[in-house]
């Protein structure tokens, strides 16, 4: 009696799943697939190439800030007949054979403050007139000039106030996109843990459940028990037999989809292990609110829309009504027959042009587009002020859920010790005929519930704790704000 009852101890206590013999086992922690997730997860190498595109399109933008330097040629050939005017006023046709050579380089620079570029050009242009083996030069030694539109849209102005806030929150969107993976990760780590807890559950009551049939079968023989109790016990037993197939099956669909979610490409039996540790009991509502507000790229995003909808205004009244554009050089040119005469003694010359146009019916067309624009703003600052609204809201909802999740932590874990403790009681009952099945029974479901339960609510602490750390990007545990070196990820 003693040796049955040590054997059905130590089976219940031992009740583990143990990896086929020959397989590859690939055991893992949350904090393992966390990290795993966060360096090599599809969805991690997606942030990286957005991120990447938003770098170079802020590259791309302070390049438009800084002076260009150009070099231009168009040479052309020309044998043709074509029309020329003499001084008389009559006109002539000429066959004409000429090549004609050029070269100029020009330095840029955009002025953001009144949406114009000014520009400083040299130039060198060869005619070569074929037929009779003669040519030409003209020079331009230096060149100054002006121009922008002086009524329209400033587009460098309003990209100064868009593009780097575009780029912030290019930067807050992947750290908030990593934190987000490492949530998903959560779920995916705690669906095998829950379907391994559930193999491990079915595989200890499967051997508890025969070693009780066997154990009965002896006392019933005995008439200790009736034969509806043994029944039951038989049924138990097939039932947990049927669960261990389930359960299997089970664990092979979960760790399939933590195995694509991580990139995992080799075929290993993946086996997590729980830590019960837990970084956080409860987290300030103010200062977490204040954190979101400072750090979230969702309040970036909102302020973006803003900004992008009063340039869309601003876009709007530029081409409406009266336009006008201004163009002007001077600077110094010279002919000459060969290379150095084209340089001595420049002359002078000026050019200046100013464009105006204004539309004097349009049937409202322009007004209209105006008013479009004005609605559109008032519609884009009234749904960030209601997004805002409810981001905070949300907040504080997570906030509220994690401090309560931790209680409900804490139960959790003495509901499952004080259930483990109980069954293991209820066993020792029955079988020194202390107990009933019935009391057997309902202490088995109660220690399973306890365990799936305390797997549970770890699972949606974990799954909060990185919602908490995507919405703030600020590391509670090590009171840090979180970032990255972004300059790895360009590379």
């Amino acid at each position: 009696m003693k040796k049955i009852i040590c054997l059905f101890v130590l089976l219940s206590v031992s009740g583990k799943v143990f990896p086929q013999v020959g397989d590859s086992i690939l055991l893992l922690t949350l904090n393992d697939v966390v990290e795993m997730a966060r360096r090599q997860s599809p969805s991690v190498l997606n942030a990286r190439h957005s991120f990447r595109s938003s770098y170079w399109n802020y590259v791309y933008y302070k390049a438009n800030f800084l002076p260009s330097l150009t070099f231009t040629s168009s040479p052309n050939f020309n044998h043709s007949i074509n029309s020329i005017t003499l001084p008389d006023g009559t006109v002539r046709y000429i066959p004409q054979n000429l090549l004609r050579t050029d070269a100029s380089l020009s330095i840029t620079q955009n002025i953001a403050l009144t949406g114009g570029a000014f520009f400083i050009q040299t130039a060198l242009q060869r005619t070569d007139i074929l037929n009779s083996k003669s040519f030409t030069y003209k020079s331009t030694p230096v060149t100054i000039g002006y121009q922008q539109s002086l009524l329209g849209y400033n587009s460098l102005k309003w990209d100064r106030k868009l593009a780097p806030l575009q780029f912030e929150t290019a930067k807050k969107t992947y750290i908030e996109t990593l934190e987000l993976v490492a949530a998903n990760a959560v779920v995916k780590f705690f669906n095998l843990a829950y379907a391994q807890t559930n193999m491990e559950i079915a595989v200890t009551n499967y051997a508890n459940a025969d070693t009780l049939y066997s154990f009965a079968k002896g006392r019933y023989e005995i008439g200790t028990i009736t034969e509806n109790e043994m029944l039951q016990l038989e049924v138990n037993r097939l039932s947990e037999e049927s669960n261990q197939l389930n359960t299997r099956l089970e664990v092979d669909e979960r760790t399939e989809d933590l195995r694509s979610y991580l990139g995992i490409k080799e075929p290993v039996r993946i086996t997590v292990q729980i830590d019960n540790n837990i970084p956080l009991n409860r987290v300030d509502i103010e200062k977490t609110l204040l954190l979101a507000v400072e750090n979230s790229p969702d309040i970036l995003n909102m302020e973006y829309q803003r900004k992008q909808s009063e340039s869309n205004l601003a876009y709007a009244r530029g081409n409406a009504g009266l336009k006008a554009d201004l163009f002007m050089q001077l600077g110094l040119a010279q002919t000459g027959e060969n290379f150095e005469s084209a340089y001595q003694n420049p002359l002078n010359q000026q050019y200046v042009e100013i464009g105006i146009s204004f539309p004097i019916l349009d049937w409202g067309r322009s007004k209209g587009k105006i008013q479009v624009a004005k609605s559109n703003r008032d519609i884009v600052y009234a749904q960030t002020e209601q997004d805002r609204s409810n981001f905070e809201q949300n907040v504080t909802k997570v906030v509220n859920q994690f401090n309560l999740l931790s209680k409900r932590l804490e139960v959790a874990v003495k509901t499952d010790l004080s259930a483990e403790r109980r069954n293991e009681i209820a066993r020792k009952l029955y079988m020194l005929g202390k107990s009933n099945i019935l009391d057997l029974n309902a202490s088995i479901a109660d220690k399973d519930a306890a365990r799936r339960n305390y797997i549970s609510t770890l699972s949606s602490y974990w799954g909060l704790y990185y919602t908490l750390r995507s919405l703030t990007l600020f590391d509670f545990e090590k009171n840090i704000p979180i970032t990255e070196d972004y300059q790895l990820l360009i590379k």
